[in-house]
């Protein structure tokens, strides 16, 4: 089923990406596999995914220790500076759920990207920790794009004072934006914040920042992934498209 799931939402990404002339290499998928049993990943991880999202740090770093067992091959680091430590397999690790400031020493060193800082106290806390590591980490800032007051992120008419105030800080840097659109049926409501996203996200591109390099764009989910990429993101965030739906009671 994983198998089958997987492969059709890659088809839907390729689709996504012809209809709006971009290349399907442009758009990384994130298998969502927050509630999932090992056994689920590692169905996932034999198809063929390595970019893995969970929204809690516990069961994050539960799952980090338990996958060493699908160990392959290592990817080789684009660059020389160090990075955290995903020596022990090809796995990449992204924390998208709300971080609290005392859980960031936990998954600092184990997550490839953190999508989900709105804070200056919650970037300074990564800044801190990745110090004591001797890391890097790279951040996305969440935006409320629709205002929800049931959503975390910052607003969109302080994205850029947030940016420039994390800018500063040496053990982290900003790779995007990141929003958790409202729940919808009809994907097509949703097209109106994917807009106001990129738009965003281009505006502040367009700033050139210090320490600021906008290359990512994370939005889209498994019911509006589709049109996400439509309007230009380059990571999309799917749960229950790959794996079903979810079981909170364990």
């Amino acid at each position: 089923m994983i198998q089958d799931n997987i492969t059709k939402v890659l088809q839907n990404i390729e689709s996504a990406c012809k209809r709006s002339h971009r290349s399907k290499e442009e758009v990384l998928l994130i298998a969502v596999s927050k509630t999932k049993p090992i056994e689920m990943l590692k169905e996932a991880y034999e198809a063929g995914i390595r970019e893995f999202g969970e929204n809690k740090v516990q069961e994050l770093c539960d799952k980090e220790e338990k996958v060493k067992d699908f160990k392959t091959f290592h990817n080789q680091p684009e660059s020389t500076e160090k990075q955290p430590d995903n020596s022990t397999n090809d796995i990449h690790w992204h924390m998208i759920g709300h971080l609290q400031r005392n859980k960031v020493k936990y998954i600092v060193d184990k997550v490839t990207l953190i999508h989900s800082v709105d804070s200056l106290r919650l970037a300074e806390q990564i800044d801190i920790e990745a110090k004591k590591k001797g890391i890097l980490v790279d951040i996305l800032i969440e935006i409320n794009i629709a205002s929800e007051e049931s959503k975390f992120g910052v607003k969109p008419s302080e994205a850029e004072e947030l940016i420039r105030e994390i800018s500063g800080l040496s053990s982290v840097r900003i790779k995007g934006l990141m929003t958790v659109a409202p729940y919808t049926e009809n994907a097509e409501e949703n097209r109106t914040y994917f807009k106001k996203m990129h738009q965003l996200y281009v505006d502040i591109k367009e700033k050139n920042i210090d320490n600021v390099t906008m290359k990512i764009l994370s939005m889209g989910m498994t019911g509006d992934y589709e049109v996400a990429i439509e309007e230009g993101s380059t990571m999309v965030r799917v749960g229950t498209g790959i794996f079903g739906e979810r079981n909170y009671s364990e």
